[in-house]
């Protein structure tokens, strides 16, 4: 059974956390997995939403980078460990995210015996890398030239 509904109404079932379904069921049920305010997001007329899938095998680790926007990181397997500059190191779980704020020297790891899964998603500007190599020289942090 399909059944039309109005845009309000769908609108405002989005708003509590439900969408109407097809089923006679009546409604599907919508989990959030993550909220967060950011700072940091492209402010060009036109973005470009970019989703990825890594796997990072035993023992590997990424090169120190950052990002120019936040990456919203969703691990499906394993654990990601992420050292950043700014605060403690994380350790983010299958079926936990964790937002990488833009700008922020870091580098990440696979320290289990399995490999580690996530999803990245992001919005940057058209074309832009998906990272930026963190160089030093002199113990200062040069950032990467946009």
């Amino acid at each position: 059974m399909h059944v039309k509904t109005s845009v309000e109404t769908m609108i405002a079932g989005l708003s509590v956390g439900v969408t109407r379904s097809a089923q006679d069921s009546g409604m599907a049920k919508l989990t959030p997995l993550h909220r967060e305010m950011v700072k940091g997001m492209p402010q060009l007329a036109e973005q470009e939403v970019r989703v990825l899938f890594a796997t990072l095998l035993p023992g590997d680790v990424t090169p120190r980078h950052s990002h120019r926007h936040p990456v919203t990181v969703f691990v499906t397997e394993g654990v990601f460990s992420l050292e950043l500059d700014t605060r403690e190191p994380v350790a983010i779980k299958a079926g936990e995210v964790f937002v990488e704020p833009a700008g922020v020297p870091m580098t990440g790891r696979n320290r289990g015996d399995a490999p580690a899964r996530m999803a990245l998603f992001y919005v940057c500007e058209p074309n832009a890398p998906f990272a930026d190599p963190v160089v030093e020289h002199a113990g200062q942090t040069i950032p990467p030239s946009q």
